[in-house]
């Protein structure tokens, strides 16, 4: 059998100092995370989190920079995921969209809001890649190339 990771893809998003999360029921009771979820069959990466971010926050996103590539391995589930991290802007808001099953809430919060919540994350990758996005890690898109 051949082993394989999950991707996944997340938006980070700051805007006037604070981040765009999602609050959403998970297995572990309610949690918080980027705008993320995992790849789809046949599905670009940049497609993928633009998607993504609308089912989740009904906002409008546009990648503008890789912020980076995370392998995390979820040891209490066995789950290894692979997550491209995308900074952009957001350029609409749909406030009459449904979000997606299991999402509560999209939240902007401040750095210190979310550390303060960092026992409720989905996982370590929501703190690491704002603050990587706060370290001004930023790769051209162009890193990405899809075949169709």
């Amino acid at each position: 059998m051949i082993w394989k990771p999950n991707t996944t893809v997340a938006a980070v998003v700051e805007r006037a100092g604070k981040f765009l999360l999602v609050e959403e029921e998970t297995n572990e009771g309610i949690r918080f995370n980027q705008p993320a979820g995992h790849l789809e069959c046949g599905e670009s990466l940049t497609a993928a989190v633009i998607r993504e971010a609308l089912e989740e926050t009904a906002y409008s996103f546009v990648p503008k920079y890789l912020v980076g590539v995370y392998n995390w391995r979820n040891a209490a589930k066995d789950v290894t995921y692979l997550r491209f991290a995308f900074g952009g802007e957001i350029d609409g808001h749909d406030t009459q969209r449904p979000l997606d099953d299991g999402i509560i809430a999209a939240h902007w919060l401040t750095l210190e809001e979310i550390r303060a919540l960092e026992a409720r994350h989905r996982s370590p990758l929501i703190l690491r890649c704002i603050e990587d996005w706060l370290a001004g890690k930023r790769y051209p898109l162009e890193l990405i190339t899809h075949y169709e």
